[in-house]
């Protein structure tokens, strides 16, 4: 899982660069998480392609690849 935190002078290489790194690398599950808009983008893996997911800051998320793991996005955005 990697989890990316969007940021004016890295948004486009987070978004288009690294999305396409973590592709090909594999990686199961990837997270933009947007602090401006208090937004998260979940990526999972599914036959060689991500699947999105969005979600606002009153969500709650499951990780997918920790079984049992929520994530509260309002507790996350409180503290950014």
């Amino acid at each position: 899982m990697v989890v990316e935190i969007l940021s004016p002078s890295t948004t486009q290489r987070d978004v288009v660069v690294k999305f396409q790194l973590y592709l090909r690398a594999g990686v199961r599950e990837y997270w933009i998480v947007d602090p401006d808009n208090n937004t998260v983008q979940v990526y999972t893996l599914r036959d060689g392609l991500y699947v999105a997911q969005a979600f606002a800051d009153k969500d709650i998320v499951s990780v997918g690849v920790l079984p049992g793991c929520d994530i509260t996005l309002c507790d996350v955005f409180e503290e950014i």
